[in-house]
């Protein structure tokens, strides 16, 4: 069984209008991009059965649920990997599907999904250290998020965002504090409903 999460809701409860009246402007209008130390387009390359250490992350490994990484059907790159290195995912680097029926799905690298290299219809975003990753991940789940991509994503044929739209993207961001304590409970809770959705199959 799938929940649907009320994520816009449930965030808005932490926004400064809400916990401090006295100060509903605490949160600062800021782009993805600001956040951004870079943002690249993913590795061109097959999928081939997985080799045991190497896992391949493509659009359709992000589960739409949890948006965590399915392993049901682990591959790798069919590329000479000792010169992919730029295609490596690190911890809190997000990755956003940028072209088709899904175009916006997001997902946060962890290191507990061991080596995983990001194909090329994903654009990963690595932070600058001035924004919790976690913070804004959760902040791609919100409804202003996908009201964006909704809008920017139209074209005359497929759907698609590019980085530099991406980039663009509006969000509001807190103190640095508030974002980790934010992104701590969000990731808590999503461990939480993934673990009650899998005694439940």
């Amino acid at each position: 069984m799938v929940y649907e999460v009320p994520w816009s809701l449930l965030f808005q409860r932490f926004h400064p209008a809400v916990l401090y009246k006295d100060s509903p402007s605490a949160w600062e209008q800021r782009k993805l991009g600001e956040c951004a130390q870079s943002f690249s387009y993913g590795l061109n390359a097959s999928a081939v059965p997985y080799d045991g250490r190497n896992a391949y992350l493509r659009i359709t490994d992000i589960d739409d649920g949890t948006r965590q990484f399915s392993k049901n059907d682990l591959t790798s790159p069919d590329a000479d990997l000792a010169r992919c290195d730029d295609y490596r995912l690190d911890e809190g680097d997000i990755v956003f599907a940028r072209t088709g029926a899904s175009v916006g799905k997001t997902y946060i690298y962890q290191a507990t999904d061991g080596v995983t290299y990001f194909a090329g219809f994903l654009i990963r975003m690595k932070m600058n250290g001035t924004a919790n990753p976690q913070f804004v991940f959760q902040s791609t789940l919100c409804e202003s998020y996908k009201r964006y991509v909704a809008i920017t994503s139209q074209r005359s044929g497929q759907p698609g965002v590019n980085a530099v739209e991406y980039a663009q993207c509006p969000v509001p961001i807190p103190s640095l504090p508030e974002q980790e304590a934010i992104g701590r409970f969000f990731s808590r809770l999503d461990d939480l409903i993934t673990l009650h959705q899998r005694k439940r199959l």
